[in-house]
């Protein structure tokens, strides 16, 4: 085993426990955790710490939640005093300044949720799902001023299956992950690693999701690429649409081929059809989607038959 490191750990999502774990397991010291501020939450809005403060805290580690790090001199001085070997970053929501770049011997290290230069950005995992890509995986990078431009350390693949959400594929990514952080310091530290710049020309981008991501394009899109969109989108933005000018969440979906009783052709996009206690709406190329779970603006969430119950619907019935 490589001896240990002195590192500082930069973090604040659930995504990033697991490094912060796995680092602590492999003996390497923690001399400072630093996460964002405790910020309101919920629907009582009460001050909430981060999950990264909380498994800090439960490991006696110092933490430090500056408001922000650039122009900070007081933070600064306090890294400056611990002369860390390496600074840990992993969904820490910060942009690293060029000061804290260049204080570790070992660099700033960063877990990207992507196969770089592919994703960068601030929603690698939920795009790459939202497109429909059959496997994605963790990226350790070397930090510089540009936006997950830095040079690639090492890299794992992992399978997106087709049933999974993006929910679920956090939880993968943050465990494997872990161990390749872990790999990563080691082989820095043994100098069997060496850094190699990403190929820029090749780079996509995921930006930070909106609410208007969720919002399903029925003409615009295929049943598919809908599909793919909700399992991406979730636990947010999720997806919805309109029914006679209320918002319908839909929960649980499924593309399917084109119901038996529907004639080739016959229906837009939007246009709604039920049979057997089901509720199908077509989509762009003639692809179709059966709404499995929905919820109707200031209701319950129901299973579609439940929801047919209480709900009738016309023969011109269409969302959106």
């Amino acid at each position: 085993m490589t001896s240990p490191a002195k590192l500082v750990f930069c973090g604040t999502p659930v995504f990033a426990v697991p490094t912060l774990e796995a680092l602590l397991a492999a003996g390497h010291e923690i001399a400072l955790v630093v996460s964002q501020p405790d910020r309101p939450a919920g629907r009582s809005q009460q001050l909430a710490a981060p999950p990264v403060k909380l498994a800090a805290l439960a490991a006696g580690l110092p933490v430090a939640q500056p408001e922000t790090i650039r122009g900070n001199p007081e933070f600064r001085a306090q890294l400056e005093a611990i002369v860390p070997e390496a600074i840990v970053v992993v969904a820490y929501g910060r942009i690293i300044p060029p000061w804290m770049l260049a204080l570790p011997r070992l660099g700033c290290i960063n877990l990207h949720g992507s196969l770089l230069p592919k994703y960068r950005g601030a929603a690698p995992i939920q795009w790459a799902m939202a497109m429909g890509d059959a496997f994605t995986g963790n990226t350790t990078m070397l930090l510089e001023e540009g936006l997950d431009t830095g040079p690639i350390l090492l890299q794992q693949t992992v399978e997106i299956a087709p049933d999974q959400s993006a929910a679920e594929l956090f939880d993968v990514l943050a465990k494997t992950g872990a161990s390749l952080m872990v790999e990563t310091l080691a082989g820095l530290a043994g100098g069997t690693i060496h850094s190699q710049p990403q190929n820029h020309e090749g780079a996509t981008y995921a930006p930070m999701l909106n609410r208007e991501d969720g919002r399903m394009e029925f003409a615009a899109r295929t049943a598919t690429e809908l599909y793919n969109r909700w399992r991406g989108f979730q636990p947010w933005p999720g997806a919805f649409t309109t029914l006679d000018g209320k918002k319908l969440i839909v929960h649980r979906m499924e593309a399917i081929k084109a119901p038996c009783f529907v004639a080739a052709g016959l229906q837009e996009p939007g246009q709604l059809c039920v049979e057997d206690h089901r509720l199908f709406v077509a989509c762009a190329e003639e692809t179709w989607l059966e709404l499995v779970e929905v919820q109707l603006e200031g209701k319950k969430r129901l299973a579609a038959a439940e929801f047919l119950r209480g709900t009738p619907l016309g023969p011109d019935a269409r969302l959106g």
